[in-house]
């Protein structure tokens, strides 16, 4: 018998202060990494998909982002970023859900 699966993996990369596009209010935005790694016998083997996305604190609206957009986003949090925006220190843990 062979037991195989997968696991999503969600990892908080950095907190922005941006104006969201759903509410219009200038709040704090989490990024978000979610992985989802193929499973054999309950331990995570390698990723089968990856996706970035961005979340208002305010409203909770949800927005997905590219690799490439979130590279970017995750660089401007850690240089302080434009309008006094802040980096809130290095990445989480995995939430494991």
């Amino acid at each position: 018998m062979i037991i195989f699966g997968t696991k999503g993996y969600l990892y908080q990369l950095a907190i922005l202060t941006l104006v969201c596009g759903q509410c219009g209010n200038p709040s704090a935005h989490t990024l978000r990494k979610r992985v989802t790694k193929f499973t054999l016998f309950f331990v995570p083997l390698f990723p089968i998909s990856t996706k970035y996305a961005t979340q208002c604190t305010f409203c909770g609206a949800e927005q997905k982002v590219t690799g490439e957009q979130a590279e970017q986003l995750q660089a401007q949090a850690l240089s302080g970023g434009q309008g006094g925006q802040q980096s809130y220190g290095q990445p989480q843990q995995p939430y494991r859900s």
